[in-house]
Parts: structure tokens; C-alpha cells; sequence
């Protein structure tokens, strides 16, 4: 799916700019951002950081080593060129989550955001994360809500009726089926024009999850269910949904002793903040007809 990450690239730069699209800049990050904390002194990785807007944001706030990554080719020719725009001090390279190409304890601090329910191998993905983590640094990361948020098999039912007050109320409910089903799932990208870009996603279970970290070494430390801001209620039709369900989550998982199940990708060389070029693809996308988080309403 590289190359429809990288199709997708020039779509996801213009609308993420510099604060992030309105589902995360009204929704996701500022949740994230609140796990995330002060970064002041972080040496921070950023794993499919798209345009990396947020990896600047983190370099503005202080953190004196911020380096963002990213399969997609392309997104990472948009980053680089961001910085240039205005040099926030960020390194950005083209590398594959699951095989990260440095040496291990390099980072305090690793953040996904709305990554890993589109990487195929989550295990070796968390397991590197844990892997370029010093001892007791964390990362913190957004998904779809696995609970919520399952392809067409969840689905928002708005129902209506009038109450003992006279009143007409409206009843918001989420309806899920296939939970415990994990799959890979087909991801549409409406790019208007009648033009779609398909990418792969893959449902995993809360418990898959958990134990992916705990094999990592990481222990769940916090959890967040983002609730929408006041610009997310008014320009988005589902932001009144999502204040009563949610449709991310996310975590905070804490570096506390060495994976029980090794990397495949053992300590690199490469030292922080080095460059390097030739990998292909990934990224977040734009539009979606079916994530929340990916669309344009």
C-alpha cells in the first residue's frame, strides 16, 4: 500500500498545514498532546509522521532532538520541505516502522499518532518503539478505537421519539458487530472528482493491543477517549456523536524492562537525527467515507 499512502501524501500536507486537520486539531491531538506533557529536554520520534506538523510543534515547544519518520516518500519530501520553510530543527527520513534505523535507548519520548491500525506488523512496530526507548521513556500513541470504530460493521443510529415531557429527543447509539474478528480492512479515500485511493487497515482487539505492549515491555500507563472541542461540534455533524461515544483512543505505555519477545530488527547504528533515503512509503491520508478521523465532515 505504499504507493496509495504516497498518492495520497500532497492531499493529506494541504489539509494537515501546521495544526493538523480538523479532526485532529479538534479532536486527537489535543488529547494526545495532554499525555504527551512538557517536552522540553525530550529527545522525541515521531513514527508516520505524515507532514510533520506535529513533530515541528514538538521542536518549537523545546524538545531540543525531534526526528520524524515515514514510509511514504513523498510525505517525507513535503516535511522536508516545511522545515526549510521554517527551520524548527526537526530530522525527517523515510523509514519503515517496523525496522527503525537506530540504536536503541536513543529516545525519551515515541508518539504514533493514528498510525498503528495501518501498519500490518503492529508487533514489530510497538516492539521497536520499546527497542529506541531509553529505560523508563514512554510512548504515547492515537488509534481508531477498537471497541468503536470497526469498518462498516460499526455503524452511528440516530433514533427519535417524544418523552414524557412533550418534547421530541434524539437517541445516539453506536452499533458494532465482528468485534473480536481482527482483519484486515479496505479503506477508502474519497479524493472528490469521483477519485478514490484505497489503503489497508487492520482491526485488532483492546486485549491484542495490551498484549502487544506488555510483550514490548511497555506497561499502560494512561488512557484517553477524546472528546470533541467546540469547533468539532459546530463544523462536524458527527462531533455531537462523538461527545457521547467515542471514536480514538489514546495511550501512554511506559518503558519498564526488555521485550520478552526480541526485534527483528536489532540495534542500529545510525545515530540520531542522521538522514537517510531510497525506502518507499506511508503516511496519513485525507478524506474518508468511513473513518472518523479521515474525513472531511
Amino acid at each position: 500500500m505504499a504507493d496509495a499512502w504516497d498518492q495520497l501524501a500532497r492531499s493529506r500536507d494541504a489539509r494537515s498545514g501546521e495544526t493538523g486537520d480538523l479532526w485532529h486539531r479538534a479532536l486527537i491531538d489535543p488529547a494526545l498532546r495532554r499525555l504527551v506533557g512538557p517536552v522540553r529536554g525530550k529527545r522525541i520520534l515521531e513514527i508516520a509522521c505524515g507532514n510533520g506538523y506535529l513533530a515541528r510543534s514538538f521542536a518549537r515547544r523545546g524538545a531540543p532532538v525531534v526526528v520524524g519518520v515515514d514510509r511514504s516518500v513523498r510525505s517525507i519530501r513535503f516535511a522536508r520541505r516545511r522545515e526549510r520553510r521554517a527551520r524548527a530543527g526537526v530530522t525527517y527520513s523515510v523509514a519503515d516502522a517496523a525496522r527503525l534505523p537506530f540504536v536503541s535507548g536513543s529516545f525519551q519520548l515515541v508518539v504514533a499518532n493514528m498510525a498503528l491500525m495501518d501498519i500490518r506488523d503492529a508487533r514489530a512496530a510497538i516492539s521497536e518503539a520499546a527497542r529506541v526507548l531509553a529505560p523508563g521513556g514512554r510512548f504515547v500513541f492515537s488509534i481508531s478505537h477498537p471497541c468503536f470504530d470497526i469498518d462498516e460493521r460499526s455503524v452511528w443510529s440516530v433514533e427519535g421519539g417524544y418523552g414524557s415531557d412533550g418534547l421530541f429527543h434524539s437517541a445516539i447509539s453506536r452499533k458494532v458487530r465482528g468485534y473480536r474478528e481482527e482483519r484486515p480492512i479496505k479503506v477508502p479515500w474519497d479524493m472528490g472528482h469521483g477519485v478514490v485511493v484505497w489503503t489497508e487497515a487492520y482491526h485488532r482487539t483492546l486485549a491484542t493491543y495490551a498484549e502487544l505492549l506488555h510483550s514490548a515491555g511497555l506497561a499502560i500507563s494512561r488512557l484517553e477517549e477524546p472528546a470533541p472541542l467546540a469547533e468539532m461540534l459546530v463544523e462536524s455533524p458527527q462531533g455531537p456523536y462523538i461527545r457521547e461515544i467515542p471514536l480514538h483512543l489514546v495511550v501512554e505505555a511506559v518503558a519498564v524492562r526488555p521485550p520478552t519477545m526480541g526485534s527483528r530488527t536489532q540495534a542500529r547504528s545510525r545515530p540520531v537525527g542522521s538522514r537517510r533515503s531510497g525506502s518507499r512509503g506511508r503516511t496519513s491520508g485525507t478524506g474518508s467515507r468511513r473513518r472518523g478521523s479521515r474525513t472531511g465532515s
